[in-house]
């Protein structure tokens, strides 16, 4: 956790990836066709607090949301949704701060947190 803090005096964005050598910031992959999991996903985000929703795009597979930090700084996070076959799909993210500062990891910290209750809310198609 120090080396996010250390990276985010300079960084001030972070996102999932396939290839992400963090572990924790690998793309996940759910059991579920696209469009069930996008239900899923969109449902848990609204009953996460302190986010807001912004967009719904279902046929791109995008949900835009924001965060306010504690020191009042506003981070944007984009979610994607999208197909890996006729029953599987798959979710990454992007989380960027507003503002020319770092954001001492916070953006790492949303993406754990985000994934976190994906990974409750849809445990049993975890793949």
């Amino acid at each position: 956790m120090l080396k996010r803090t250390l990276i985010g005096i300079i960084r001030s964005h972070e996102l999932t990836g396939e290839k992400a050598k963090d572990p924790a910031l690998k793309t996940k992959h759910y059991k579920l066709p696209k469009a069930k999991a996008w239900d899923e996903v969109v449902s848990t985000l609204k009953k996460m607090n302190g986010y807001k929703l912004l967009h719904e795009v279902p046929n791109v597979g995008e949900i835009v949301l924001e965060r306010r930090t504690i020191t009042g700084r506003t981070q944007d996070i984009t979610l994607t949704v999208f197909d890996l076959g006729p029953s599987k799909s798959a979710v990454d993210i992007y989380s960027a701060s507003r503002g020319s500062m770092g954001d001492l990891g916070s953006n790492y910290r949303i993406i754990l947190e985000i994934y976190r209750e994906l990974d409750r809310k849809l445990a049993p198609y975890k793949i």
